[in-house]
């Protein structure tokens, strides 16, 4: 699938009937059309544009980054700046300003949240380093092991606490790529949201990224929006994958990364296969994996979320058994509401429901591999300053009631909004006031 075919349907509105380079904007524009606009050196161009045609525009992208030093976003103005990165492969692309995603206008694709209310905030520049080459990541998890040295103790995959983590676990990894393509977010001006536009989206922004010194575009198979004009181009695909990535060479055992949405789990003569949605193939995992998979990540494998219209992601860390099935050396699971926003309980995707019901823009803070760090279920993006959301699910457990003590006093200290929900009573109005 090209860049283009995968990055054509997108969940913000519907595109202008023109690309008009010289509207920058300033011209009784409305800000939801400047959110939608870039500037490279003295180019204003919309911003899919950029991103389905950036091998059109190379040369654009080269002299804004020569002459200017970075991009310009126009959801706000000023503008806000946009750092140009360049993947190895030559390819363009376009990332937020360190430390500058809160000024973005929340329907903005550079839109972030506070790094105080991010998981991020717990690694150490070595775990994850960002720079105008791209990403940099540091797995937890060995990609290859010689065959002749012993099979390592597989870690716990529940997230543990301590200083600054160097590393960055499989849940990490998850976290980081849904919120490092948007997709933690909601705006009321998006009509939809698929599993082709976030395939397009993660895509984005996995280009120019590396991990454990390797190209993560190589190590990371997303499964593709199956359409069955490209049914055969996928297949083709995925077989590159097992044959390039897991094959084992000169004694060395590959492994590589498989992201999708789980569709089935089903039970075999020898443990369990996963079914992923978009995909014909089956991952086959240990009994015992799968068992310590469901006490880790309860929520994704409950079936109270199903009846909501919620799903479940699941990023797959692989490697090909003697018989060349695709076998899950471990996995980190993540609960998703119909729109792919993240949740934590089935509460919090009947909240992130009405939410998107009531017209409301808003974030899901992810934790990556903070098991304890403390945010709020979801962040109102659309009132200054931004506004909270509490879901109340369990009583009677003093460790979190005092948590939700501490919670209310904070936000009674910040004088914020906050909308709180006992999943005991009735749901509250959530729409805009």
């Amino acid at each position: 699938m090209t860049a283009s075919e995968a990055a054509a349907p997108r969940d913000e509105p519907a595109r202008p009937q023109s690309d008009d380079a010289n509207n920058t904007g300033d011209n009784g524009t409305s800000r939801s059309d400047r959110a939608d606009r870039v500037q490279l050196a003295d180019k204003s161009l919309p911003l899919f544009v950029l991103r389905e045609h950036a091998t059109n525009y190379a040369a654009l992208f080269a002299r804004a980054r020569a002459e200017v030093g970075h991009g310009q976003c126009l959801c706000q103005t000023p503008a806000l700046r946009l750092v140009i990165r360049c993947s190895r492969a030559g390819r363009y692309h376009l990332a937020g300003w360190p430390g500058e995603g809160e000024l973005h206008d929340p329907s903005c694709s550079f839109h972030k949240l506070a790094s105080e209310m991010t998981g991020r905030d717990a690694y150490s520049a070595e775990a994850i380093r960002e720079d105008d080459e791209g990403v940099t990541i540091r797995f937890s998890a060995a990609l290859a092991r010689k065959l002749s040295d012993p099979e390592p103790a597989k870690a716990s995959t529940e997230p543990r606490e301590g200083r600054a983590r160097r590393t960055v676990g499989l849940l990490g990894l998850l976290h980081w790529l849904w919120e490092s393509a948007q997709l933690t977010a909601w705006h009321p001006r998006w009509h939809r949201r698929s599993w082709w536009i976030c395939h397009a989206r993660l895509s984005e922004h996995i280009a120019g990224c590396s991990i454990n010194h390797e190209d993560l575009a190589d190590a990371l198979y997303v499964v593709p929006p199956f359409r069955k004009e490209y049914a055969r181009r996928n297949t083709a695909a995925f077989e590159t994958f097992l044959i390039t990535r897991l094959k084992q060479r000169a004694g060395t055992q590959r492994r590589g990364l498989i992201l999708g949405e789980i569709r089935d789990i089903s039970p075999t003569r020898y443990g369990v296969r996963y079914t992923l949605a978009h995909h014909r193939g089956a991952l086959f995992a240990t009994t015992a994996l799968d068992e310590r998979l469901r006490r880790s990540y309860r929520p994704a494998f409950s079936n109270a979320a199903a009846e909501h219209g919620a799903r479940r992601i699941g990023l797959f860390l692989v490697e090909l058994s003697p018989k060349d099935n695709v076998k899950v050396v471990d996995m980190a699971a993540m609960l998703v509401s119909g729109l792919y926003i993240p949740a934590d309980s089935s509460h919090e995707v009947v909240m992130a429901n009405a939410l998107t019901e009531g017209g409301r823009a808003y974030v899901k803070p992810v934790r990556y591999d903070g098991s304890n760090l403390v945010f709020p279920d979801f962040v109102l993006t659309d009132t200054q300053p931004h506004s909270y959301v509490e879901v109340y699910g369990i009583h009677g457990r003093e460790s979190y009631d005092q948590r939700k003590r501490v919670k209310q006093a904070y936000y009674q200290s910040q004088d914020a909004g906050l909308i709180e929900w006992n999943v005991a009573e009735s749901i509250p109005d959530v729409r805009p006031p």
